[in-house]
């Protein structure tokens, strides 16, 4: 059974960015990466975070999320999920991640904005496709989590 959702939790929304065992590309396949997109929306709508945006690449992903549980505890639903789904569906049994994650707290709107786009084009500046829509393993395709209203929009000083 599913957490209830709590609101507000006052942890933030993060940029993360986590990458596969030796940066090998082992999401490039779409089972591997349509499994991790699984993985992201069902825990998602377990409602262990709120996903803004994120991207699938090869070898790592980046996500735009607030936690509701605990960030490290968020990231070990994903990766850690992830990681089960994918042995037990016999899609692959080796190690798949780095043990650790960057995460960046977003601090405002202006940031939260430019975490969006860097998400949003990073297919695009691999050359993996032309545009963003075109990329199947990202928020493109999704409505997600709004952005969050605690963000305060940047203000112009004189």
């Amino acid at each position: 059974m599913a957490a209830p959702y709590r609101g507000n939790t006052g942890h933030g929304v993060y940029f993360i960015t986590a990458c596969t065992f030796q940066k090998k590309n082992l999401l490039q396949s779409d089972r591997m990466a349509g499994l991790l997109v699984e993985v992201l929306l069902h825990y998602r709508a377990e409602r262990k975070y709120l996903l803004h945006e994120f991207v699938v690449m090869p070898d790592h992903f980046h996500l735009l999320l607030t936690p509701v549980v605990t960030l490290e505890r968020a990231l070990q639903f994903i990766k850690g999920g992830f990681s089960y789904r994918a042995k037990k569906e016999g899609i692959f049994a080796g190690e798949i991640w780095e043990k650790s994650f960057y995460d960046r707290r977003v601090r405002d709107l202006a940031e939260y904005r430019a975490f969006c786009l860097y998400i949003q084009l990073n297919p695009v500046k691999r050359g993996l496709v032309t545009s963003a829509g075109e990329y199947p393993y990202s928020s493109a395709k999704f409505v997600l989590d709004e952005v969050p209203q605690r963000l305060k929009p940047v203000t112009l000083s004189a």
